[in-house]
């Protein structure tokens, strides 16, 4: 059955993610050293580092050397990793896109939780996703504003094309960079690279929905921390989750979303 092992591949890529979630912002390689507990730096074990079973099942949320409390946060990673490649494989079929969509996917993922942590959009992610949305856009990306259930239920959509995904990376630069300028520093340079790479990936449609859909829940976010937290007016609030939110919205739900607008 492909859906077990692509949730499963999801899972595996979920705790490369944690990796870097921790090491990109903190500038450290990636690759090595191997993984090691946050509290007493005792190296995991392999058996130790099977997503979500090791954490819930073997180490019961705590490192098994020292007992230090290991955060929620590393399963929940994984299982929202392989939740969404299993919904990409639903939703867009199987095919070269898969891959490509899968490293869009765990990007914004990264990207969610780097800016909520450090308040900031590491360039080694946008940089190149910018480069590889637009080449993929040519060739292989489906247009989520022009896919569809056949009357067989397979997925059928149209591929988003240069011109579309060129726009779409240009608008989505642009766009963001005008605000970051007429914000005077209320919207930063990493939101801007990473606007380029969903427009890229998503076209010009993509661009404008992800942006209405991450300025109403932003805005509605920072409404509510301001009346239960006490939060103020100049109190800084990452931008960056809410527009990688948006941008898995617009991937999933565009083309319901551009006909219920239509209609």
């Amino acid at each position: 059955m492909p859906e077990i092992f692509i949730t499963i591949f999801g899972l595996v890529v979920g705790s490369f993610l944690n990796v870097c979630i921790h090491r990109i912002p903190r500038e450290q390689s990636i690759v090595s050293p191997p993984s090691a507990c946050p509290g007493c730096g005792t190296p995991i074990k392999p058996w130790d580092n099977i997503p979500l079973i090791s954490y819930f099942l073997l180490l019961r949320g705590n490192c098994r050397s020292c007992g230090t409390g290991i955060s929620l946060r590393y399963p929940l990673v994984e299982a929202i990793n392989g939740g969404l490649y299993l919904w990409a494989f639903h939703h867009f079929g199987l095919g070269w896109h898969l891959p490509l969509l899968f490293l869009f996917i765990s990007s914004l993922i990264v990207i969610i939780f780097i800016d909520l942590d450090f308040q900031i959009i590491p360039d080694v992610i946008t940089l190149p996703g910018m480069a590889i949305g637009l080449l993929a856009g040519t060739f292989l990306l489906p247009d989520p504003f022009q896919t569809f259930k056949a009357m067989s239920g397979h997925p059928v959509f149209e591929i988003i094309g240069i011109l579309n995904s060129a726009i779409g990376l240009a608008l989505g630069f642009s766009l963001f960079y005008l605000i970051a300028i007429l914000s005077k520093g209320g919207m930063g340079g990493g939101d801007v690279k990473m606007m380029g790479m969903v427009g890229a990936f998503l076209g010009w449609k993509g661009v404008f929905l992800t942006t209405l859909l991450g300025s109403m829940t932003g805005a509605l976010i920072g409404l509510a921390l301001m009346a239960f937290k006490g939060a103020g007016r100049k109190t800084k609030i990452p931008f960056g989750p809410f527009l990688a939110c948006g941008a898995l919205v617009s991937l999933f739900f565009g083309t319901p979303i551009l006909r219920w607008y239509l209609g």
